[in-house]
């Protein structure tokens, strides 16, 4: 509570009364309080129960590794070089239109490696590619 100190001039006080603000704030909080956990609104519903099912095996991306010395392999087959892996992918692009590449590249192998790599998988026509990377 603001209180006028005593003095001989009766002039208007200039201090501003906060309690009634803090009275409206309060109550204010105790509204949202008693509202808010009338405002969560929820629906009964029994939801129906199927079987479990598994992944596709044959929807599976491709794994494209590249090993520290620039070694190429494909579903951890060997790859002798660059053209071979295009006709690879190229062959698995006409078994599945949307099959997308997991790129597993060795932090040690050269990035002008990674970008030819890369560039085939590109003239093979598959546009999903993702890089793997391990968690540190």
């Amino acid at each position: 509570m603001a209180f006028k100190p005593q003095s001989d001039d009766d002039s208007a006080m200039s201090e501003i009364n906060v309690t009634p603000l803090v009275d409206v704030m309060l109550v204010l909080v105790i509204i949202l309080l008693v509202t808010a956990p009338l405002l969560t609104q929820s629906v009964q519903v029994k939801l129906p129960k199927t079987a479990e099912t598994v992944a596709d095996a044959q929807n599976q991306p491709l794994q494209l590794g590249i090993d520290a010395q620039g070694a190429i392999t494909l579903n951890k087959i060997p790859l002798a070089d660059l053209p071979t892996l295009e006709n690879n992918l190229k062959s698995e692009l006409t078994k599945d239109a949307e099959i997308g590449v997991h790129l597993y590249a060795d932090k040690a192998v050269v990035y002008e490696k990674v970008a030819e790599v890369m560039a085939t998988v590109q003239h093979s026509g598959i546009s999903k590619i993702a890089f793997v990377t391990m968690e540190q």
